[in-house]
């Protein structure tokens, strides 16, 4: 069995891939997985940042999220918009901490 089949992708990031009233993804789940995985080592490759911004800079949680979205959307051709929410989303879970919509751009 491959390990595309293997890989659960989360409801919340199929969910990006789908135009509003829609049931299945406008992608073939080749592309979804490799993007859910692409998203999925940022948001964790940014915990330890994240933690390190925190403490460095004296500034809440949220305003840690905040900036490491605007860092994602700086150069919009390796996470679109909806996939930078998405890995600040998973980042605050990550971390355990809440998501506030400004963080999120929503």
């Amino acid at each position: 069995m491959s390990d595309e089949c293997q890989t659960e992708i989360p409801r919340s990031f199929i969910e990006l891939f789908m135009p509003p009233g829609a049931v299945k993804p406008q992608q073939p789940r080749s592309v979804i997985t490799a993007r859910y995985d692409f998203c999925e080592d940022m948001a964790q490759m940014l915990v330890d940042p994240a933690r390190d911004k925190l403490f460095e800079l004296g500034v809440t949680e949220q305003d840690v999220l905040e900036r490491m979205l605007r860092g994602l959307r700086v150069d919009d051709t390796a996470f679109s918009a909806a996939e930078a929410t998405w890995v600040v989303r998973r980042l605050a879970e990550l971390l355990g901490w809440p998501v506030q919509t400004e963080a999120t751009g929503d």
